[in-house]
């Protein structure tokens, strides 16, 4: 098994990257990065440089929020370690793409990962439309910040993205199964008058293809995508793990999002390649130059 060091022991490492890490026969969970959280039974530091130093750990995940992570990731590199992103892979389109150069120059991998797109029904969405063209669409994706953000005031800072923090999943779902790209044509976004990053957004695409983020929504989350291609129709719930076409259910794929991200690294770090794609950031950006501005109500944890 490859050792491989988690950095940023946050709410999203516990419940989504350690269990992925401990159920692989591709690693072993080797080191932990952060200021206060701990994996037990694992070695923890809480200096980046001091942890490069100290160890040959060949592989980085980085958890923590995008803002500070260029750093850290550039950081790696530079060690000659394999660096893999959460979502979304940085603050700005331009560092991502300053890694990926530096990645490339010292001969390491760099993964740019998108959870929602290893959800279980992705790949028969995927598969059914491939040689259709899409006709219309529908993008729903509202949840509680509250349940998933307890307390955090980073998402709602400069570089937090806000409601786009989960809407970029969608949006990794929707650039993974098209069969063409799309571009942002206009879009509303709703900030809280205390705040610096949007809580909702509306957005219309070319294609005919329109999407509504909302992180106030209470009670039941919704995560949808439903295309239409002709006669056909891709219905995707539950964050894309269920897949329904033409009203039948579809095969799931065989992994879990995370399962599948951890083992999709080891495959690339044993064929020296990288993975780097920066379209669901891409809309997010034209959606923040586009977008008409909408003050709603102070928001508050």
């Amino acid at each position: 098994m490859t050792p491989i060091c988690l950095v940023g022991i946050g709410k999203i490492a516990v419940d989504q990257h350690v269990p992925a890490i401990n159920a692989s026969d591709d690693w072993e969970l080797a080191a932990t990065v952060s200021r206060s959280g701990k994996v037990e039974g694992v070695p923890a530091f809480t200096d980046f440089d001091r942890m490069l130093a100290e160890t040959d750990i060949p592989v980085m995940s980085l958890c923590l929020p995008p803002v500070p992570r260029y750093a850290y990731a550039a950081k790696a590199i530079a060690a000659g370690r394999h660096v893999m992103l959460e979502k979304p892979p940085g603050a700005t389109l331009a560092e991502v793409q300053a890694l990926q150069d530096m990645a490339a120059k010292a001969g390491v991998t760099l993964y740019t990962t998108w959870h929602s797109r290893m959800a279980r029904g992705v790949a028969a969405a995927k598969a059914l439309l491939a040689d259709k063209a899409v006709t219309a669409g529908q993008i729903t994706w509202k949840e509680d910040v509250r349940r998933w953000h307890p307390g955090q005031d980073w998402v709602f800072e400069p570089g937090g993205m806000g409601v786009f923090d989960p809407g970029i999943n969608a949006l990794s779902i929707l650039t993974e199964v098209l069969p063409a790209p799309v571009h942002l044509q206009s879009a509303s976004l709703s900030f809280p008058a205390n705040r610096q990053t949007p809580i909702a957004a509306d957005l219309s695409f070319t294609g005919g293809i329109t999407a509504a983020f909302d992180w106030r929504q209470e009670g039941e989350q919704t995560w949808e995508v439903t295309l239409q291609a002709g006669d056909d129709s891709v219905h995707l719930l539950d964050g894309g793990n269920r897949c329904v076409i033409n009203d039948q259910d579809a095969a799931p794929s065989d992994l879990d999002e995370y399962p599948a991200l951890y083992a999709r690294m080891a495959q690339l770090i044993r064929t020296g390649a990288s993975d780097v794609d920066l379209s669901p950031m891409i809309h997010v950006a034209d959606a923040l130059t586009l977008g008409k501005r909408i003050a709603v109500d102070p928001f508050h944890f």
